[in-house]
């Protein structure tokens, strides 16, 4: 759990934050999470059963931050077209009009994406890599910001197409809500009494501001020793013994990206090796694939990282000087 104070956090950031907060029960980490993706020009896997607030915080974020919020439901049955849009004879015009499908969103929730095929999955997919679908031979530009919220059922629910590590490996981050504490559950039904909560959030930031916010997150300072403990990580999540398929160098840009994008929310103009350490599992879990006899022996991806973690040197950081 991040054990920062909010009050540290970049104005910007700390306005969307306490935005969201107002509607989610103690998911600060998933909102910060969820926020570092959107600096980062990455798109979120979340793994959880139904009903922990998935949509709700989606709806807040892109509400708090003035971007249009789409929803896809993903079924067996949901062909591409119904992802991208599909063009239309126009009868009156004699002309073929295109009528946009609900990826033309700032914010799009992708909800159960593993229980569509893998065709649809995949027009999914290269929206979220090109930031542009191609329809009858056309390409069309998606609005910017863009983030995709895909979310799937644990693995174990039937009915579901997994998605393949290459798909996976699109996803700057991956994660799960879980259930809130009795606590939080309380505070959630107090909350909801008087009408939703999230019909109530207005928005603290315009897309332009998210936008330079996005360009302002590029500039944060990287030290080569940080660069150079990313990269040890992830290639010692290839050398690992009970690792079929480690991280690639994707794994690593992934990590590089939210460790400034962390540094700039948190108030920051350089990144520390806390950064790496706090965002290395949800950026690399899904990313390493262990060995089939390694997980029947009671191996997790997560208990390999711990490992792999433990084992690099955390680099001694001095603060960078300043101008």
């Amino acid at each position: 759990m991040s054990h920062y104070h909010i009050d540290q956090y970049h104005p910007k950031m700390k306005r969307v934050m306490d935005n969201v907060n107002e509607v989610i029960v103690g998911k600060q980490d998933v909102v910060e999470l969820t926020l570092i993706a959107i600096i980062s020009k990455g798109h979120v896997l979340l793994e959880d059963v139904p009903g922990v607030g998935k949509t709700v915080l989606v709806r807040s974020l892109a509400k708090s931050l003035g971007c249009s919020f789409k929803r896809i439901q993903f079924t067996p049955d949901l062909l591409p077209s119904d992802v991208t849009g599909v063009s239309i004879y126009n009868q009156k015009e004699m002309l073929f009009e295109f009528r946009k499908g609900p990826i033309f969103g700032n914010i799009v929730l992708a909800d159960e994406i593993n229980r569509t095929s893998p065709k649809t999955q995949s027009a999914l997919l290269e929206a979220m890599e090109e930031s542009n679908i191609t329809v009858d031979g056309e390409t069309k530009q998606l609005p910017q910001p863009f983030l995709v919220m895909a979310t799937q059922n644990p693995i174990e629910y039937e009915g579901t197409f997994p998605l393949p590590e290459a798909q996976l490996d699109r996803f700057l981050l991956k994660m799960n809500m879980g259930y809130p504490t009795q606590d939080e559950e309380v505070q959630v039904l107090s909350r909801v009494q008087e009408g939703h909560p999230v019909d109530r959030v207005e928005p603290v930031l315009t897309k332009e501001e998210l936008i330079e916010a996005q360009q302002e997150a590029r500039n944060v300072y990287v030290d080569e020793s940080i660069k150079d403990y990313i990269v040890q990580i992830t290639q010692k999540t290839r050398e690992h013994q009970d690792v079929y398929l480690g991280a690639s160098p994707r794994g690593s840009l992934a990590l590089l990206k939210a460790a400034q994008s962390l540094a700039y929310i948190r108030g920051r103009t350089y990144v520390i090796p806390d950064d790496v350490k706090f965002l290395s599992p949800y950026t690399l879990e899904h990313r390493v694939i262990l060995k089939s006899e390694a997980r029947l022996n009671g191996a997790t991806v997560k208990r390999v990282l711990q490992e792999v973690l433990k084992s690099v040197t955390v680099p001694v950081m001095r603060e960078p000087v300043k101008g």
